[in-house]
C-alpha cells in the first residue's frame, strides 16, 4: 500500500471523519435528477456518486464499488444530500434502533452479489 493511498481519502474529505447526517450502511441514496450540480462544488467524486445512483444503492454498495472506505463515502454522501445532488431514503426497516430479520437478509444478499 503506497502513501498516496492513503493521503487520498483524507484530502476527498477535507480530513472530515463525520458528517452532519447519520447514514448507516443500508440507508439507500439516489441521484436527484432535478438538480443542476453547481461548478463551484461539483467534483469527480460527486459525478461519479450521482451517475452510480442513478439505480437505488445502498451506502455500503456505493463504498463497496468505489472502493473507497464507509467513513470517507459517508461523508461524500452528506455533502451530496446536502447540496441536494442526492435523495436519502431513510430505512422504515428499523425498530428501536435495530434491523429487521428482513432488512438483515437482504443486506446478506446484496453483500453476496457483489
Amino acid at each position: 500500500m503506497t502513501d498516496d493511498f492513503r493521503v487520498r481519502p483524507y484530502a476527498l474529505t477535507g480530513g472530515r471523519t463525520r458528517s452532519a447526517i447519520t447514514l448507516d450502511i443500508e440507508t439507500i441514496v439516489t441521484t436527484n435528477e432535478q438538480v443542476t450540480p453547481n461548478p463551484l462544488t461539483d467534483t469527480a467524486e460527486h459525478r461519479t456518486i450521482s451517475s452510480l445512483c442513478r439505480d437505488p444503492h445502498s451506502v455500503a454498495e456505493v463504498s463497496a464499488r468505489l472502493r473507497l472506505p464507509l467513513g470517507v463515502v459517508r461523508v461524500l454522501l452528506a455533502d451530496m444530500s446536502d447540496l441536494s445532488l442526492i435523495t436519502v431514503h431513510h430505512n422504515d426497516q428499523v425498530l428501536d434502533n435495530r434491523p429487521t430479520v428482513a432488512l438483515l437478509e437482504r443486506v446478506l444478499t446484496g453483500l453476496r452479489n457483489l
